[in-house]
């Protein structure tokens, strides 16, 4: 055995925060893909190594397991405050107890901890100065309220 050198242990850095605005959602019941809600994306904010708005128009198209857990679809633009645009797709799952899932949907306020929603979230940008951010992966542990998805992404070193 030759002496090869290990992989980098990754970690974690904080890297922007997003609050999303949402829309109602859009019941499309039993479709060939499966149980599909649709949920527009209505305006929001990136904070922190990134600074802009969110604009409207994305929507998250999510499929409904049949355990209740979902599959996150997220896409949407982001228009910095610079002008540059940015455009995010967000990929991921929501479980939890089927009680806790239905007080989500219903805009009930519920503990974060008390379910799981991570997602992996990729940009892309035609911004010189914001490449870096294309080559990155980012993870996000997110937070759904009433009217807003809230979530803080790390890049993985």
């Amino acid at each position: 055995m030759t002496d090869q050198p290990a992989p980098p242990v990754p970690a974690l850095a904080a890297a922007f925060d997003v609050v999303v605005h949402v829309g109602a959602v859009d019941d499309y019941g039993a479709t060939r893909a499966g149980h599909r809600r649709v949920i527009s994306i209505t305006g929001g904010r990136v904070t922190g190594s990134i600074t802009g708005e969110i604009l409207p128009g994305g929507a998250d198209w999510q499929l409904v397991r049949p355990d209740g857990t979902l599959e996150i679809d997220g896409r949407y633009s982001a228009r910095t405050d610079t002008g540059d645009l940015l455009y995010l797709q967000v990929a991921g799952v929501r479980s939890g107890e089927p009680a806790v899932l239905e007080s989500l949907l219903r805009g009930d306020p519920v503990d974060p901890s008390a379910y799981y929603f991570r997602t992996a979230v990729t940009i892309e940008t035609s911004a010189p100065h914001l490449a870096h951010l294309q080559r990155s992966v980012f993870i996000a542990s997110c937070i759904r309220d009433a009217d807003t998805v809230r979530y803080t992404a790390y890049r993985v070193t």
